[in-house]
């Protein structure tokens, strides 16, 4: 076949040409072909991600001003019976759910010594030669320069001698300045050691329900141990007292942080850890801070006093039910229904009386009865204060100077005893499902029986139970029941205020009336 010169060029130049591309292509895939050429490599994964928040300089910072507190005490020899029933809550009130949460968080489960059956290490307490032993383990940090620093008074309450354990695993002896068992704090002092480094108190009214917080503590006797997360709730009432107003966090708080700090990312402490929630013993993520404020208030009278001084009203209070406001023509349930006024107490003194709401302190209004304690407590003793009540369908100021809230909480006394009621002659309050008959005295209905159908079933009412008053006005006889009930619906209202008299406690209970 004969070829033109043309074409003949032509395809000589493709023939090279495929030729050189399976050239490369081979020195590509394969290996080098000629001298001088290496593989082509890809590079390794790398993302371009938005870069979170980091927590390590705050925990740089802070972490040499939390330490580990240990306590030890002399425990004095006992009968060795085989019962674990010791959890030092003897002295805390018959409240189921405060017990719960102090047994899973107090000083003696924050140890973390357990044998393998769960139980606390406490048994052979007739070896020790009276010498102090370990009962509890917590954390605490470091509130001044000199060495005062703080932790919760559950974990020091039961302690002779203390030893805190610095970041850096120095030892240093520490002396009790002062607890305060009504909020758990407590404060210790260590001398000598020289200047230590500390943290400061945040604003805890500028703390957010989201913030990001981070909790420094000696979980399980590890040492420094740090978690975070944020603040899940504000304002919590869990139960533990009159002052209950504690943060809730979900940074992992477990058995040892007790009295360590929660710190917001400014290195400011927001919080003290003093309380979980946990049906498993360990962290869940909810956990509860005494917050700064607080903290900041009780930790000054500390280390000033060595105790903690409170305003006192003298009065037993309740909350304000939307019933009970609907009965004294209050447009709201704020306030704090005052049931009793203790004789020697300085708010009967200034003419405060059963039935009074009380609705706001200098100025300040009282949203519940814990609000209320907590803003009398707030003031020094003899401090005088505004305290505004609702009486009789109006407010009114009267001055009252505070007194020193007791070692223990008063209970409003009756020197009269009521004797049982004389058999009578039972009447019938149809329209509120009671059954009653004039007390010995002649002062009060006592409660008979009650319709279980009724109101007053629904709310508490009991066979014994004693009607002193209706709408603030004493009553006598049934009489003076139904005349209560016709002026309040004349005047509107949808139901009557009773005062009922209860083991020689008050209490006021709304009722709803008919109309017509």
């Amino acid at each position: 076949m004969n070829i033109a010169p043309n074409s003949y060029s032509r395809t000589r130049k493709r023939l090279l040409a495929a030729v050189a591309s399976v050239a490369v292509a081979g020195a590509i895939g394969v290996g080098a072909l000629t001298s001088g050429t290496s593989p082509v490599l890809a590079d390794a994964v790398r993302v371009e991600a938005p870069q979170v928040p980091s927590f390590a300089d705050v925990v740089e910072r802070v972490s040499p001003a939390v330490v580990s507190v240990k306590v030890k005490a002399k425990i004095q020899p006992t009968a060795d019976d085989g019962s674990d029933d010791q959890d030092g809550l003897d002295n805390l009130p018959n409240n189921p759910q405060l017990r719960r949460f102090f047994k899973e968080f107090r000083g003696f489960g924050d140890q973390g010594g357990q044998n393998d059956e769960g139980h606390r290490r406490f048994g052979h307490r007739d070896r020790n030669n009276g010498q102090p032993r370990p009962v509890a383990q917590g954390s605490g940090f470091f509130i001044s320069e000199d060495g005062y620093l703080v932790t919760n008074n559950h974990v020091v309450e039961e302690g002779t001698a203390f030893t805190v354990v610095t970041n850096d695993g120095k030892e240093l002896d520490a002396k009790l300045v002062g607890t305060d068992p009504r909020t758990d704090l407590a404060v210790l002092k260590v001398d000598g050691g020289g200047k230590f480094t500390y943290v400061d108190f945040a604003d805890d009214s500028k703390v957010r329900v989201g913030d990001w917080v981070v909790a420094v503590g000696n979980p399980f006797g590890l040492g420094g141990t740090v978690t975070a997360g944020i603040v899940s709730a504000r304002g919590r009432d869990i139960g533990a007292g009159p002052y209950d107003d504690f943060l809730q966090i979900d940074a992992s708080v477990n058995r040892g942080n007790s009295g360590g700090p929660t710190f917001n990312l400014n290195g400011q402490v927001v919080g003290i850890n003093t309380a979980i929630f946990s049906p498993s013993g360990g962290s869940v993520g909810i956990a509860f801070d005494i917050p700064a404020s607080t903290a900041r208030q009780v930790v000054g009278d500390l280390m000033k006093n060595g105790a903690v001084q409170r305003g006192w009203l003298g009065v037993e209070i309740q909350p304000v039910t939307s019933d009970i406001a609907e009965s004294l023509g209050l447009k709201s349930n704020n306030g704090a229904l005052v049931s009793s006024a203790q004789d020697d107490g300085p708010g009967k003194k200034a003419g405060i009386t059963a039935g009074d709401v009380i609705t706001q302190v200098d100025g300040k209004d009282v949203a519940s009865p814990k609000e209320l304690a907590r803003l009398i407590g707030a003031y020094s003793p003899g401090k005088p204060v505004d305290v505004t009540v609702w009486r009789d369908g109006k407010s009114q100021t009267v001055k009252v100077d505070l007194g020193k809230l007791p070692a223990s909480d008063k209970q409003a006394s009756n020197d009269q005893q009521q004797q049982p009621a004389a058999p009578a002659k039972p009447d019938t309050l149809a329209d509120l499902g009671l059954t009653v008959t004039k007390s010995e005295n002649g002062k009060g209905l006592v409660v008979t029986d009650v319709d279980p159908d009724s109101d007053a079933a629904d709310r508490g009412i009991q066979p014994g139970d004693i009607i002193t008053a209706v709408n603030s006005t004493e009553v006598n006889g049934t009489e003076d029941v139904t005349k209560a009930m016709t002026e309040a619906v004349k005047s509107g209202r949808k139901a009557v205020l009773m005062q009922i008299t209860r083991d020689d406690n008050n209490r006021f209970v709304a009722l709803p009336v008919a109309k017509g």
